[in-house]
């Protein structure tokens, strides 16, 4: 995902990168990535929506407390782009978003990236994302594109 910022032109400033509390691989990351610039950006923590083989039942309940946590910082930055990838704590931060468009209170793009490992099927996240019909999710691979129409592919982005 950060190859994808990397290109975006400073007008997307300041940034603000959301990701999970339990993620402490993706904060270096974005470190090594925006130390190099003069981007301004910032990183703010949410709660996991779902675990790794977290049952769905009790996923409801850690992804509503996700949602109760990224939307003080959703109404905090206003983005006007969202640029998300597979895991599920990009949900509550586009469900934040799609709340507020439709209040009429902000709009902002979603731009959901699906990841290259996915051949197939979309990951959950995508899923759940492509039959909302709010979002633009791109796939990477032809077969996804024929398997959902309705998404956009533009060849491998990595």
């Amino acid at each position: 995902m950060l190859s994808y910022v990397s290109v975006l032109t400073p007008k997307y400033q300041p940034r603000t990168y959301v990701i999970a509390a339990t993620d402490s691989i993706s904060e270096q990351k974005v470190f090594n990535l925006e130390d190099k610039s003069d981007i301004e950006f910032s990183i703010k923590r949410i709660r996991r929506a779902r675990e790794v083989k977290q049952s769905y039942v009790s996923s409801i309940f850690t992804t509503l407390m996700s949602f109760l946590s990224a939307f003080p910082i959703f109404v905090s930055c206003r983005p006007k782009l969202i640029l998300c990838n597979g895991p599920g704590t990009c949900i509550p931060v586009c469900f934040v978003a799609l709340l507020l468009q439709m209040l009429r209170l902000h709009s902002t793009l979603i731009i959901f990236v699906e990841s290259i490992c996915r051949t197939k099927t979309l990951s959950l996240s995508g899923k759940i994302l492509y039959h909302t019909h709010l979002v633009d999710v791109i796939v990477q691979w032809p077969e996804l594109k024929t398997k959902y129409p309705k998404s956009i592919y533009l060849g491998l982005l990595s």
